[in-house]
């Protein structure tokens, strides 16, 4: 006779199932905001919009959809620890224009992958301000990390990391090129700077702001879901996978050159 699966092993089931619904959620969030960034990039060849506005739009499209969904659900928010909410809220406001600014000054797959060395830099941050976890293991993996993320972006530049750090490559040449308020219009370093206003109010880019947003909220709302599911260290890893996309997907859906 065939035996009828135990409560357990359905329970255990429905968890593995779980799970791979939020390593899926968690994957296409990676996706979604590579492609949220790529559009910034496409926005460049129709209008010149600052990448400001695209933080702005992506927020309060944020905000009107959470706001919305806890109003069908009759939820009430009760925030405490407000200064904490508000270092938070002005730290990933900083975060996100200034990743914006990144994609905008330099190329789609140099800027998501500099934005995924995130790890790196609490392992530095826990050093300096939490003793108690201090690791000199944790130390040599941030070196070698580093190094990594180094031969990634600047594969023959490696015995000249401290020297050209502050001073070489396109985005420090485009950087020191142009005033505040404006985007770099150009195709790479041999064309010359075209300064536009920050923004035009035209079709073409409500077009991308809105479809930059949209890519934007999907991602965010995906990766809360999946995080649901999965592991921190999990997540941690899948997000990861968005330094694949950018560098694989860079020559294709963005024009630019192979990494």
């Amino acid at each position: 006779m065939m035996q009828r699966p135990s409560a357990q092993t359905a329970a255990s089931g429905g968890l593995k199932r779980q799970q791979l619904w939020g390593c899926l959620a968690i994957f296409g969030s990676a996706f979604f905001f590579y492609l949220a960034t790529t559009t910034i990039r496409w926005s460049q060849a129709h209008t010149a919009i600052d990448p400001a506005f695209f933080v702005i739009v992506r927020f309060f499209l944020g905000f009107t959809v959470v706001s919305t969904s806890l109003l069908l659900h009759r939820q009430a928010l009760w925030p405490r620890k407000f200064r904490y909410l508000l270092g938070s809220t002005i730290a990933n406001c900083l975060a996100v224009y200034c990743f914006f600014k990144a994609v905008a000054l330099t190329s789609v797959a140099e800027a998501n992958i500099l934005n995924m060395t995130y790890p790196v830099f609490i392992a530095v941050f826990t050093w300096m301000f939490l003793r108690a976890q201090r690791d000199g293991v944790t130390l040599v993996l941030v070196a070698i990390a580093m190094a990594g993320i180094w031969l990634l972006l600047k594969p023959g530049k490696i015995g000249r990391f401290l020297i050209d750090l502050p001073q070489s490559g396109p985005p420090a040449r485009r950087l020191r090129n142009h005033p505040a308020g404006h985007v770099w219009t150009g195709n790479g370093d041999h064309a010359g700077p075209v300064l536009r206003p920050a923004f035009r109010a035209r079709s073409d880019g409500v077009f991308f702001l809105m479809v930059s947003a949209l890519f934007g909220v999907g991602g965010q709302y995906l990766l809360t879901f999946g995080f649901r599911y999965v592991t921190a260290l999990e997540g941690g890893i899948i997000s990861s996978t968005r330094i694949l996309l950018a560098a694989f997907l860079g020559p294709y859906l963005a024009a630019e050159n192979p990494l």
